[in-house]
């Protein structure tokens, strides 16, 4: 089948729209699904500050969301029709996968980020013939259709607005799963998260709904703004002795603290603003060395890196849509939706902080 992708070639160039050509269905395993949009994320702009490690030309896009249209092999558990958010790859089959933890998969850079599953990457081509990297996240959903492993799929109520879901497969899924699986965060605990983006924004929103209480930092007025909607204090990220302030805030310190940011000094800030014993998760990858300021780590304080929020994302994808519709995690404030052909628009909106959580939207003519 021929169908419209957005093709990165480049990690200089804009997006560009044109025809793709799948030349075989679903294998054992996998699913076709139509695409009914697809967010932005940040480790999709990445790409281009990956210094050659991500290939290209590459078809980009992980927090897809759609319709199965084909199913590969029996076992699947899924049938033409059904909706379905998309998610992370994994293998299944390693020691963190057999643990239920996917994200910490033994092969989860070489799956999602750098190349994808090699088996029959030869059918996923551009029109002229020539190939693309295989599947980014195991989707490639920046397209009107993806071919996806059945594992990496969430089955969904079909009444539910199905274009706005994808981002619980990644941006979401992380803020909140930090929340409530990595800290455990329940009533009373205090939490600060540094960069009210739309991964701070959902651990804002999962913070509130778990009885927590949370300060927001960031540079934007309006991120800010939307911070202390969903229940935050927010406070500027240039406030003079922002530490002292968020200690001030949470009674003598954040028994955790979240920073999207990769900025060593909001970092340090991250530390210091820590009660005893409390723990600091990063979930943004830092790109140089990051210098610990003496005594950050003192009294039992600890850092640690974040994967998609330690989820297993068939648990907290219903998790988090029970919450939505209880009113509680009201994630469609953060998005914009754009056609898909828009989405230079798009990142060009994201760089600059003009839209938290772009979601495109293809057009749709029928499959030749």
């Amino acid at each position: 089948m021929r169908f419209r992708a957005a093709v990165l070639r480049s990690y200089e160039s804009r997006f560009e729209v044109e025809e793709v050509d799948l030349r075989s269905g679903p294998a054992d395993g996998e699913v076709l699904v139509r695409i009914a949009g697809c967010g932005m994320c940040r480790t999709d702009l990445a790409v281009r500050h990956s210094a050659g490690r991500s290939p290209l030309p590459a078809v980009l896009g992980h927090e897809g969301a759609g319709v199965v249209e084909e199913v590969g092999g029996p076992h699947t558990g899924l049938g033409r029709g059904d909706h379905v958010v998309l998610s992370f790859d994994s293998c299944g089959q390693c020691e963190s996968c057999s643990a239920a933890a996917p994200a910490y998969c033994d092969s989860f850079a070489s799956l999602n980020l750098f190349g994808g599953r090699t088996a029959d990457a030869a059918r996923f081509t551009d029109a002229a013939g020539s190939g693309l990297a295989p599947r980014w996240f195991g989707q490639s959903s920046f397209a009107e259709y993806a071919v996806v492993p059945a594992r990496n799929t969430v089955r969904t109520d079909p009444s539910l607005p199905v274009e706005l879901l994808g981002p619980l497969g990644c941006g979401f899924l992380t803020g909140a799963g930090a929340v409530l699986n990595s800290f455990g965060a329940g009533p009373g605990d205090t939490l600060v998260v540094f960069g009210a983006g739309a991964v701070g924004l959902a651990a804002v929103m999962a913070a509130t709904a778990s009885g927590a209480v949370t300060v927001a930092v960031d540079r934007f007025p309006e991120r800010l703004a939307l911070a202390e909607r969903f229940g935050a204090t927010a406070l500027p990220a240039a406030s003079a002795d922002l530490p002292g302030r968020i200690r001030r805030l949470t009674d003598g310190g954040a028994h955790y603290a979240l920073d999207t940011t990769a900025s060593a000094r909001l970092i340090n800030d991250a530390l210091r603003a820590l009660r005893p014993t409390g723990h600091l998760g990063l979930v943004a990858r830092l790109r140089t060395a990051l210098a610990l300021e003496p005594g950050v780590l003192d009294r039992g304080r600890k850092i640690s890196h974040l994967c998609e929020g330690d989820a297993v994302p068939a648990l907290l994808i219903p998790r988090l849509i029970r919450l939505w519709r209880a009113g509680r995690f009201p994630f469609d404030e953060l998005i914009r939706t754009y056609p898909l052909s828009a989405i230079n628009d798009a990142e060009r909106d994201c760089e600059a902080g003009r839209v938290v959580k772009p979601v495109l939207i293809p057009e749709h003519p029928a499959p030749v």
